[in-house]
This record gives structure tokens, C-alpha cells and sequence, in this order.
């Protein structure tokens, strides 16, 4: 079978096309088309994303990646003449029906009512499209999207929870895994540890209490002058950091003393698996604060801040995660989420997991960040077993949970 996946949860537009077959215990995918339009240059000028801003660029962004992704999987056929919904449609009962469900989105619905009707209706079996969480505004695009389409193309459409697609980006490529397993969720709103001892069951065993950890991330460059989005760019100044005989690496920074720039490493030995990110962003501010106002505020400084804060957050990941597979015996670690893209925090992953003799499951780059090719996988993985639930009623949730 194949799925056409639509993902808005945040700032990328997403649209996926994935073929399905095999079983639950024996799944093969094909990924047939992924594209993402990234909106972070508009974001970048506001130091975050602007839900509004973001709404607004994926009913531009969504019909222009249809077009692309059915061409990339041979699906594109243009027709003569329109849908026959609309062709037999005298009295517009039917337009009028898909102007209703895209009522809030005036740029799409004209591109949509141009566009589809001169499309013959591709060969795919299902529409999946992320449900929650994320930005409501720019949930509700992506879900009044694909409800119009199912419309008119007559296919069932399944919600799908986003965290569920990151903790099965990885399988975008064959795998094996082994239960129990433990699910590690790090992005720019989630950190999460999930216990999974069956497909498809989650019981989130550890979670931030405040902060997600690219939240941190973002909070902690813009404190030290870098651009968003904040990760990328402190992983890129870390590396100009230190050497091994001196933790600050300049002379300036000898001028501080030894191991001056050493942040708190929060909640390491708290004895739970929960995480908080608040109060090491607090400390990178009055450490800036105070080098400001003493005039040492270097740029090796800056490089050794954000080395530091690099590796307190991954000593911390890593600590809780190990802690959570011996806790239940786990035999599996997946990885997911947009902070998975961090190269230090996958390169400690690998070490630590090939340490422990733990099986590891780490996306690609390009399914890290969000992405509809996880989506369409979820979707995927829950018709092969049974438990998903088309529906055309369903509403968009931005604090949804893992079931």
C-alpha cells in the first residue's frame, strides 16, 4: 500500500509519499518521495518561530510540495478535464463543501481549488497527516489539507501523533529491535524517555520539567549573540573551543583561572530519569553577565560557554537514558527528534550504546528533523497492525501525548 504523508506540526512543510508492505515483525518500506520546505530563514529576524508566520508559509508551501512529491514517486498525471466530483458537481455542493473545510486558509484553498481538480486522482491507498503536537495554527493547515483531499479523492485519512513518527524516523531504513526498548525524544518542544515493551505501546517513564532541551538550546544562543535556530549554531562554535591542557583554551581565558567555565550538569543524580534545562540557561546569563561586566566576554570565551553547555546537556542525556535501559532491562535504545542531528550527541550515543552492548536505532539526517516520511511510517506500522482509526472529524492538539 501507499501513503501520502502531510506533516505541519512546526516550522517545515512536509510531504511524504511511503510504500508499506511485509508485516508487523517483518515491515518494508520504501520511501518513494520526501520533501520538506524549511521556513527558517523567516523565522531567523524573530529569534523563533511566529506561529502566525508559520501558518501562513505552509498554505503557501502545501500544493507546490504535493505536485513535487507525486512526481518524485511517478504519481503525477494531469487530465483533460476535472475530478469527477467536481465535473459532475451542477449545483457546487461539493465545492462549496471544500471551501468549507479550508475556510481558514484563503491562500490554499484558491491554489487548491486550481490546482486538484486537474490532477488525476494518484494510486495511493491513504492519507496520513500529523494530528499534535506542535503549533496549533500550523497543525490545523496541514489537517484542513489533507481532510480536503481525502475529500475529493475519495481515501481514508488517519491522524498521526508526531512523537510516535520520531521514535520511528530510524526505521525509514530496515532494522532490527529488540524489547524492551527506550526511546529517547530530544527536540526543540520534547524531551522525553519512553518504555516500549511491544509495537506501538508507549509509557513515557522520564520527561523534562521545563525547558526541551532545543528550547535550551535556542535560549542559550540567543544569550550568547548566535542566530537561530540556536543548535546548529552552538554545535558549530563549540568546536572552536578548548584544548586538552587547558579548559578555556586563550589566554584570556587562562585570565579567568583553571576551569572557570564549568556549568552545572542539572538533575545528573536527582534519582529519577526526569530532565530540567531552566536553571543551566539561567547560569550561562549570569556567567555572561558577569564576564560582560568584567570585560572578559571574548570570543574564545564565548566558544568555551557553549562547549560546555554542549556537554553538560549530552552528559545528562546520555546518564538517564543508560539509566532508564538497565532500570527495565532494555535491550534497544531509539533515537529521535531534531536534536538527534547533533553530531556530538550521536557520535556519545554510539560510544556509550556499543559500551553497554546496547542495540542503538538512530535516524538518518534527513528523517531527524520533522519530517512526513515518519508519519507515513507511523501510519504505516499501525495499519500493518490493525490499530489505526481512519477519521475525518478529528481535531488538532497541540499538547498531545503518547498513548
Amino acid at each position: 500500500m501507499k501513503i501520502l504523508a502531510i506533516e505541519t506540526s512546526c516550522d517545515d512543510t512536509a510531504i511524504s509519499i511511503v510504500e508499506v508492505k511485509g508485516s508487523l515483525k517483518k515491515p518494508v518500506f520504501k520511501v518513494l518521495a520526501h520533501n520538506i520546505s524549511s521556513q527558517t530563514k523567516i523565522h531567523e529576524q524573530w529569534g523563533g518561530v511566529v506561529p502566525s508566520l508559520a501558518k501562513r508559509e505552509h498554505g503557501k508551501n502545501l500544493i507546490p510540495l504535493l505536485i513535487k512529491s507525486l512526481q518524485d514517486a511517478k504519481l503525477f498525471d494531469i487530465q483533460s478535464r476535472k475530478i469527477r466530483v467536481f465535473q459532475d458537481d451542477k449545483n457546487n455542493k461539493f465545492k462549496k463543501k471544500i471551501e468549507k473545510i479550508l475556510d481558514r486558509e484563503p491562500e490554499l484553498r484558491e491554489q487548491f481549488l486550481q490546482a486538484i481538480p486537474t490532477l488525476k486522482i494518484p494510486k495511493i491507498d491513504a492519507i496520513a497527516v500529523t494530528k499534535g503536537p506542535g503549533l496549533e495554527p500550523a497543525l490545523w493547515v496541514g489537517i484542513n489539507f489533507a481532510k480536503a483531499l481525502a475529500q475529493v479523492w475519495d481515501k481514508p485519512l488517519y491522524p498521526i501523533n508526531h512523537l510516535e513518527g520520531h521514535i520511528l524516523a530510524s526505521l525509514a531504513t530496515p532494522q532490527k529491535i529488540s524489547f524492551p526498548s527506550i526511546s529517547l525524544i530530544v527536540s526543540g518542544g520534547h524531551t522525553e524517555l519512553v518504555l516500549s515493551k511491544d509495537w506501538l505501546k508507549y509509557k513515557i517513564v522520564g520527561r523534562t520539567r521545563d525547558d526541551a532541551v532545543g528550547e535550551a538550546f535556542d535560549k542559550v544562543a540567543r544569550i550568547l549573540g548566535l542566530p537561530y535556530p540556536g543548535g546548529p549554531e552552538i554545535s558549530k562554535l563549540a568546536l572552536q573551543a578548548t584544548t586538552k591542557d587547558s579548559p578555556l583554551g586563550t589566554s584570556q581565558g587562562k585570565s579567568l583561572g583553571e576551569g572557570a567555565i564549568k556549568l552545572p550538569r542539572p538533575m545528573l543524580h536527582s534519582g529519577d530519569l526526569d530532565f530540567s534545562f531552566s536553571g543551566i540557561k539561567t547560569a550561562v546569563l549570569y556567567m555572561v553577565q558577569k564576564l560582560k561586566a568584567e570585560n572578559k566576554f571574548t570570543d574564545g570565551i564565548k566558544a568555551e560557554i557553549a562547549h560546555d553547555f554542549q556537554n553538560a546537556v549530552i552528559e545528562v542525556i546520555i546518564a538517564k537514558t543508560l539509566t532508564a535501559t538497565k532500570k527495565f532491562k532494555a535491550k534497544t535504545i531509539i533515537a529521535g527528534g531534531g536534536v538527534i542531528a547533533n553530531s556530538s550527541l550521536r557520535e556519545a550515543l554510539q560510544k556509550n550504546t556499543e559500551k553497554e552492548g546496547l542495540n542503538l536505532l538512530i535516524p538518518e539526517l534527513s528523517y531527524s528533523t520533522d519530517n512526513a516520511t515518519m508519519i507515513a511510517l507511523a501510519a504505516g506500522f499501525r495499519l500493518l497492525a490493525g490499530k489505526s482509526k481512519k477519521s475525518s472529524s478529528f481535531k488538532a492538539e497541540g499538547n498531545l501525548n503518547l498513548k
